[in-house]
């Protein structure tokens, strides 16, 4: 049906990859190109040859341009780092491409991220009559759904909603990130932020924590982070008072990144090493474990669910949706860990509904922008089933 580019063939990538080939009557001519030329090449002797590999830095826009118009695919799903979702949205709007993304634009030289940059795109991308979906991962992207879903089906009115992310497993190494390392800590060493009664807040990194019990997991300590998805809920969903994002992180995880970020190995800032600028976070990235090869031993399951809060018929009621997914059945279908796959099946999804025109429109938009029952659905056809349970009321 669909020819399709892939940028970037690191975890969450090889996943995509492997999903599409298992849906070749939407998928039928499967394009990846990446910085890493190895990582493509082990990637299609995974895939048995039934890939297509290219050779890209997509900081580069021309060649990402040259390498469109070789291909002419029909949507360019991108899954390199956040640096890169502007250079390639460029791209797919000089040669009227459709766009995916997982995560938001973050500048490289600061640790920030917010969706203004992108949404800036939206008149652009409408002129072009193309479709930029972005933050089709898992959170952001499952749980923007879910909480659609909820806006759809359960309630009349949403008002309070905590996004709850736990990972529950061990991987065996004493310190590894279940993503690029360099996203990872940039990601939880920012400030936290939070909507409150319809403002925003700011707090210190990790400074608030709660212990949250998680279903089919129990009780984990979780710190409050911000998430890009709070941006877009808060806008799209104007009902909404109160939204907060929790994740837990093990207390030996949290002591070894004391340690680096007290000897400067987390720091975004230059420094020279013999007569060569390099940026520490970056050099720590090359020396920690790939998280795109840490699932063969990995054990446990991640549990990931948004806590919803608002009226029905007048009543106020609360409802837990949430997926689990086990690292070994990850590592068994696709050769990945959970946080991988569950970055990559809703990637791969996002692209299906565009493809499908399932979703359609033009300009730039977010996935609860759109009837998400369809979206909802194919979760449980793809590996990622999802429950919807009753609860007491929102997180204290």
């Amino acid at each position: 049906m669909s020819k399709i580019l892939i940028i970037g063939a690191g975890a969450a990538g090889r996943v995509v990859t492997k999903k599409c080939l298992m849906n070749t009557s939407i998928f039928t001519d499967i394009h990846v190109a990446s910085r890493t030329f190895d990582r493509c090449k082990k990637l299609k002797k995974e895939c048995n040859n039934k890939i297509h590999i290219y050779k890209l830095d997509a900081d580069i826009v021309t060649d990402t341009i040259s390498l469109i118009k070789k291909i002419t695919p029909a949507i360019v799903i991108n899954m390199a780092l956040p640096y890169q979702d502007l250079p390639i949205m460029e791209a797919c709007l000089e040669t009227n491409t459709h766009y995916l993304d997982t995560a938001n634009y973050e500048p490289k030289e600061t640790a920030k991220f917010c969706y203004k940059w992108q949404w800036d795109y939206h008149d652009r991308f409408k002129e072009k009559k193309i479709m930029a979906l972005l933050g089709s991962g898992f959170d952001p992207g499952v749980t923007n759904a879910f909480i659609k879903f909820a806006d759809q089906t359960i309630f009349d009115t949403i008002e309070h909603i905590d996004i709850i992310d736990c990972n529950d497993g061990d991987h065996g190494h004493p310190f590894a990130t279940n993503f690029n390392p360099e996203i990872n800590i940039r990601e939880i060493s920012q400030k936290g932020k939070y909507y409150e009664n319809g403002n925003w807040k700011q707090t210190e990194p990790m400074a608030i924590s709660k212990t949250i019990n998680f279903p089919e997991v129990g009780p984990k300590k979780a710190y409050l982070l911000y998430h890009e998805e709070l941006e877009s809920l808060v806008k799209h969903i104007p009902s909404i008072q109160n939204i907060r994002f929790w994740m837990t992180f093990s207390e030996s995880y949290l002591n070894y990144l004391k340690v680096l970020q007290n000897v400067g190995m987390t720091s975004i800032k230059p420094i020279v090493f013999k007569g060569k600028k390099i940026i520490p976070l970056e050099f720590l990235k090359e020396v920690l474990p790939d998280p795109a090869h840490i699932s063969a031993n990995y054990n446990g399951k991640t549990c990931i669910g948004c806590i919803i809060t608002g009226k029905i018929k007048g009543q106020t009621k609360s409802k837990l949706i949430y997926n689990i997914c086990h690292h070994k059945q990850c590592h068994d279908e696709v050769n990945a860990q959970a946080v991988s796959y569950t970055t990559g099946v809703p990637a791969m999804i996002g692209a299906k509904m565009i493809l499908e025109k399932t979703w359609t429109g033009n300009g730039v938009f977010n996935i609860e922008e759109f009837n998400v029952i369809p979206f909802m659905n194919e979760l449980n056809n793809q590996g990622l089933p999802w429950k919807v349970v009753d609860i007491d009321g929102p997180l204290d």
